[in-house]
């Protein structure tokens, strides 16, 4: 049996804000949902919002970043491995939305093993997301 979809959930400080980002912005498929709470198809996995209006308008700010390849990155975060083409086509999706990018989308350890196409940004209740890519995703997403 191949992978199957992970489930995630986490909470956001306004749903329908949460349904622009995710539908518009990211263009995720809308399941079910309720007024409390909407899950959506994060290509192929199911990414559910919970609201909690407690987030306040700030919404949850990273308060911690590891250093990886000279950036810092937002702990914790979740996302999903792409294959290489649909990286370039949502990275180039999120420019043209004017994204504000954590980090911007690139190429890191490159030349090295486990090179990977990266980028992350933050949902409007301040979830972080990471999308990545691997030009080998067999040989290289688990490399030493």
């Amino acid at each position: 049996m191949g992978l199957t979809p992970f489930h995630i959930a986490v909470q956001v400080r306004d749903i329908g804000e949460a349904r622009h980002f995710y539908t518009t912005i990211l263009g995720c498929s809308e399941g079910r949902s309720s007024a409390q709470w909407v899950d959506f198809n994060l290509f192929g996995h199911q990414f559910v919002c919970h609201l909690n209006p407690a987030l306040g308008p700030q919404g949850r700010i990273p308060s911690h970043y590891n250093p990886v390849d000279g950036h810092g990155v937002p702990v914790p975060h979740c996302g999903v491995v792409l294959e290489m083409d649909e990286w370039r086509t949502l990275a180039h999706r999120l420019q043209q939305h004017q994204v504000k990018f954590v980090i911007e989308p690139y190429v890191r350890f490159k030349g090295e093993p486990g090179e990977q196409a990266t980028l992350f940004l933050l949902d409007p209740s301040g979830n972080a997301l990471e999308f990545k890519a691997f030009k080998d995703i067999e040989a290289q997403l688990f490399a030493t």
